[in-house]
């Protein structure tokens, strides 16, 4: 069997007031996004490719507003579960990437931080973290929202 990429995408309105989870990180003084759950949308996006990659759904069948024992669960969370459904519909991570777009927070002084705590809940899976502005283009460039996009390797146990 051939490896399997996935690809997943992920946005959230930015909500004032509510704690930023990003990345798995909790970031002091940036509003959050709101969501069903902690509106990290780098997590989220992770959880897309890599369910997208195995052939098992997305977030939303796995951990939408239909399942209310998700509400409110961490990003990291997410990834734990979504690494064992992975794992038990017999895959293993070769890689995955995630891309956040959005003006704030600044991810690249804590980019090793967000990838050793994503790699951790995907337990040690090779993880790189980037990021990018729409240079003021759109709801990320004019602050109203969050995006990440998210691509995952995954290769079949024989």
């Amino acid at each position: 069997m051939n490896p399997r990429v996935g690809i997943g995408t992920d946005v959230h309105p930015v909500e004032a007031g509510r704690e930023c989870w990003l990345a798995g990180l909790h970031w002091d003084g940036v509003d959050g996004c709101a969501g069903h759950s902690d509106g990290d949308v780098a997590a989220h996006a992770l959880c897309d490719a890599l369910l997208s990659a195995a052939g098992l759904g997305d977030l939303g069948a796995n951990f939408g507003t239909s399942r209310p024992e998700w509400a409110g669960a961490s990003g990291v969370a997410l990834l734990r579960e979504t690494f064992r459904l992975i794992s038990d519909a017999g895959f293993v991570i070769g890689n995955v990437v995630v891309q956040v777009i959005g003006n704030r927070p600044r991810v690249a002084p804590r980019r090793a931080e967000a990838e050793k705590v994503l790699a951790e809940a995907l337990s040690g899976a090779s993880v790189s973290v980037s990021a990018t502005t729409t240079d003021g283009l759109g709801l990320t460039g004019r602050g109203e929202g969050i995006a990440a996009i998210a691509t995952a390797l995954l290769i079949p146990i024989p």
